[in-house]
């Protein structure tokens, strides 16, 4: 057994628990010992009594490999101020901790556990000050309670914060009997987390509680790869192989569940025969959603009254003749097309690729049903494309959750019962609507109002489930234009010019064009150093761009050339540590003032209306006395994380293509090695080139580039939303 104070964290592996330390212990003095081992969770300045034994690492000498764990309340007045500067405690940072063990010496805890009204004694803690600390010491002592009973069962400190915030005092109640609710209430815990702990706390192997919870994992994991439902028979194998139990049982369990209705069977086409079905299980509200989505837009398509009457009888020539006054510019036949369609009919659809005009075509569309007074409302999925569509229509745009005034909760302001009020909605990268957010704001669209989705459906679908875009394309019943003429401007751009060769299946023209480049190299650890040296030297060389409106565009987040490690010296090029600068650990990564990063799930608490999965922003402010740092987003809004909420938030120098979407940068840089083999598609590429807007630059193996461009994809996603339509509309 070893007692020391943790000093620094070197390295943290999230996913394993695996961490490298220095600490101090009364014995080494000023020289720190290394200690490796399960340490996620523990913060610098915390005492901790560590158990295991002494090794030896031939290129790092001597270590104490850690088995477990405990954290100890420090009993030197050295190790007490330590303890409250590292962070631990809101209101507490190193200078204050220095005041307060100045006073009160070695009795310092006693007096914040038993007398905290004590604290105003100190000079600069006033009765506010106080009572905050107070509060954060009882809930830093209750925490501290739940964990050892958590860590008893195999869970990590900054799960068990997270299980305590959710449940309280229950926190133990719960994860010992139904240890399987923490899969669905508390974020960051997936059902192998909460299977592991069922089985520290005595659950059997084929309980029935267990295998309904596996049916639902198996059901939520597919979801989280796009899909609406899985096959009955793929889920039950996918589950027996999880659950490692028999079919047979996976059968029963998955019938109590559609019989207590925590899932839906329904007979769907079946894809793969012609005019068979097949037995589709959906999680509830995916059902839900792809059954009301359908109604919805087939309910707005077809609703008698018009909030655009204006356009039933407008003489076209006349109409078009003073739009062309207007923009200078004539459409052409198919922009025309669009322009005519959306104005008549209901629910309709703009799709086409890069450089066919589909900007100009909305532009053209906001124009006309401006002059006639109508009520116009923009909207796109993330904060970049709305940013964007008001750049060029000039017309003001929100996203969607802003548009749709979601709540705590996810609920909407606008539904049925309260409509947005507008004659025509406008929805620009359509693509990227997964099927409960395109649910969401169908319904909130006004009865008589028209909606145009506009969108490249040759890019990756949404990262949520569903493909709603391309199965609104498939249903005939909903009316379409999809451009398809480059216009002869974007035919001297290689991006544009690249991107549709890549959708047709062909090979990007290299040496051709000024904005588009490929470094070749092969291995996937050089790759990664030639992206830095392109970021952080080459681009801001020779284009004059600064390395925060490059954006390095991954097919993976993990392996050399992936995100995760990307992000890690991307950082340590453009923010590198800095000891006059605050910083903070969390896990494995480390955040810093000027640290460009992506929200990774939706928070319907924070901020204004919440805060969704894709928000990127720039660290601007970092406490340690506060626990706190500021992001300040691309929407221009400054969002407070606490500590404990960092797991929320992932460094973004670098981020996958499909977190790309909708978002479009000055430059892209995009690594391109086998070691992303089963990522290598068309449309991944497609999607990254045509994220940017003046450079693309690839890095990496020719032969990866020619997979991907002959790959035209993995096929489709389990969905039902075109057979409803078409079904609803027969």
């Amino acid at each position: 057994m070893l007692e020391a104070v943790l000093e620094r964290i070197t390295y943290a592996n999230e996913e394993t628990g695996y961490t490298i330390a220095r600490v101090a212990t009364e014995r080494s003095g000023n020289d720190l010992l290394t200690v490796v081992g399960a340490l996620l969770g523990a913060q610098p300045g915390e005492s901790l009594r560590l158990v295991g034994r002494w090794g030896s690492h031939p290129k790092y000498g001597r270590q104490f490999e850690v088995h477990s764990y405990t954290t100890v309340l420090p009993a030197t007045i050295q190790g007490i101020e330590r303890y409250l500067g590292s962070g631990l405690i809101k209101g507490i940072g190193p200078k204050m901790a220095a005041r307060i063990v100045e006073l009160f010496g070695a009795e310092t805890l006693r007096i914040i556990e038993e007398e905290p009204g004590r604290l105003v004694e100190v000079h600069g803690l006033g009765k506010k000050r106080t009572a905050m600390i107070g509060a954060a010491w009882e809930e830093q002592k209750a925490i501290k309670e739940v964990m050892i009973f958590l860590q008893g069962v195999g869970v990590s400190t900054s799960l068990a914060v997270r299980i305590y915030k959710k449940y309280g005092d229950k926190s133990v109640a719960v994860v010992r009997d139904e240890p399987y609710r923490l899969a669905a209430d508390v974020w960051g815990i997936g059902f192998k987390t909460a299977d592991t702990i069922a089985q520290a706390v005595g659950i059997p192997h084929d309980s029935p509680q267990r295998v309904q919870a596996g049916i639902q994992y198996t059901l939520s994991e597919a979801t989280d790869s796009g899909h609406c439902y899985l096959p009955e028979p793929n889920l039950v194998a996918d589950a027996t192989e999880i659950l490692q139990v028999p079919a047979d049982l996976v059968r029963t369990c998955l019938d109590t569940l559609v019989t207590e209705e925590g899932v839906v069977r329904e007979q769907v086409p079946n894809p793969s025969t012609e005019g068979g079905t097949i037995p589709a299980v959906y999680l509830v509200p995916f059902h839900r959603a792809e059954t009301a989505l359908a109604n919805s837009l087939l309910r707005l398509l077809n609703h008698r009254s018009d909030r655009m009457p204006a356009f039933a009888g407008v003489d076209w020539d006349r109409a078009l003749a003073w739009l062309r006054t207007r923009t200078g510019a004539d459409l052409a036949e198919e922009q025309e097309r669009a322009v005519r369609l959306a104005l008549t009919a209901k629910v309709a659809v703009l799709t086409g690729g890069p450089g066919c005009g589909k900007s100009f075509t909305v532009k053209s569309i906001i124009a006309l049903a401006a002059a006639k007074q109508a009520k116009i409302v923009l909207a796109a999925p993330t904060g970049r494309a709305a940013k964007r569509m008001t750049e060029l229509t000039g017309h003001p745009a929100a996203t969607v959750h802003r548009l749709l005034q979601l709540r705590p909760g996810g609920e909407p302001t606008h539904d049925r019962d309260n409509p947005i009020d507008a004659d025509l909605v406008v929805v620009d990268e359509a693509s990227m609507l997964d099927l409960i957010l395109a649910n969401k704001l169908v319904k909130a669209v006004a009865p008589g109002a028209h909606l145009l989705l506009v969108g490249d459906v040759d890019q990756l679908p949404s990262v949520g489930a569903g493909e709603v875009l391309r199965d609104i394309l498939g249903a005939e019943s909903i009316p379409r234009v999809r451009l398809t003429k480059i216009f002869r401007q974007a035919q001297e751009s290689g991006v544009v010019v690249n991107a549709h060769r890549i959708n047709a299946g062909q090979p990007p023209a290299i040496g051709e064009y000024p904005d588009f480049f490929l470094f070749p190299v092969d291995e996937p650890e050089e790759t990664a150093k030639l992206v830095v040296d392109i970021v952080a030297r080459r681009i801001p060389r020779k284009f004059k761009l600064h390395p925060r409106d490059i954006q390095v565009l991954t097919p993976m987040h993990r392996g050399p050339a992936g995100a995760g490690n990307l992000n890690t010296i991307l950082q340590e090029a453009l923010a590198p540590h800095r000891e006059s600068m605050p910083e903070r650990r969390h896990g494995a990564r480390v955040f810093r003032v000027g640290d460009k990063v992506i929200q990774i799930r939706n928070n319907y608490d924070k901020g204004r209306a919440g805060v969704f999965n894709g928000t990127v922003g720039v660290v601007t402010a970092l406490s340690g006395e506060d626990r706190q740092l500021t992001v300040r987003t691309d929407e221009d809004e400054d969002l407070t994380y606490d500590f404990d909420e960092l797991d929320e938030l992932q460094h973004a120098y670098a981020i996958t293509v499909h977190r790309s979407q909708g978002s479009e940068y000055p430059a892209v840089v995009v690594p391109v090695s086998m070691s992303s083999y089963t990522m290598l598609q068309r449309n991944l590429l497609y999607t990254a080139v045509t994220r940017a807007r003046k450079l693309v630059v690839l890095a990496g193996s020719r032969k990866a580039i020619a997979i991907a461009v002959r790959t035209a994809g993995t096929g489709r996603r389990h969905t039902a939303l075109t057979h409803r339509l078409v079904s609803a509309a027969q």
